[in-house]
């Protein structure tokens, strides 16, 4: 016999801090036997990451100063959906390779989905595929980014840099091993407006 699964009712919700880029909030939620839990929530907005691949089969890399763990990391170029409602995921990855690396690509993929830290928080990046590459002016640069460096490196070397360390940044190993997995099993690519169900919505909303 099977058993209706439990839904995890919002029974009460306080926003506790927000801020720029996110905001902090205490919600009860009801638990199976009817206990209830205080969940902490960090909201966010999406990001998107790009893996931006050139004909000779070298990939894009950026090496850039996170002040939360006090070091540059070497990383790919990725910036928040923070441009507007009118702004789709895929316009939005290709104005922060362009801003960032000064590329332009012609073609576009879905790579990858990730949700970063599901246990609490709801941040989720999508993770494309660009080829095709051009270079464009990048604009002005400011804060960190005016400390940005571009680094070039092939799909094996980016593996190896994943597997010794040297790359930490989570959303650019998975672009990175996702690539190298994708060219090695012929797997079909999603559009950019593939279905993405666990892109945030709730600080965009608030």
């Amino acid at each position: 016999m099977s058993r209706s699964r439990h839904e995890f009712t919002v029974t009460d919700s306080e926003t506790v801090y927000s801020g720029a880029i996110l905001a902090l909030r205490r919600d009860q939620v009801e638990m199976p036997g009817g206990a209830t839990a205080v969940r902490e929530v960090v909201a966010k907005h999406g990001a998107v990451v790009v893996v931006a691949r050139d004909a000779a089969g070298q990939i894009a890399f950026v090496y850039q100063y996170r002040h939360p763990v006090g070091r540059r990391l070497i990383e790919l170029p990725a910036g928040l959906l923070d441009g507007g409602p009118d702004e789709s995921p895929v316009q939005a990855a290709q104005r922060e390779l362009a801003e960032e690396a000064g590329l332009a690509a012609e073609r576009w993929s879905t790579l990858v989905d990730l949700v970063s830290s599901a246990g609490f928080c709801d941040e989720a990046t999508r993770v494309f595929l660009a080829e095709g590459l051009s270079a464009v002016a990048t604009g002005e640069q400011v804060h960190e980014e005016a400390d940005l460096t571009v680094q070039w490196r092939t799909l094996d070397q980016s593996v190896a840099a994943v597997f010794s360390g040297e790359i930490v940044n989570a959303s650019c190993v998975a672009g990175v091993l996702a690539l190298a997995t994708a060219d090695r099993t012929g797997a079909q690519l999603r559009p950019v407006d593939a279905p993405w169900i666990d892109r945030p919505s709730t600080f965009v909303g608030r």
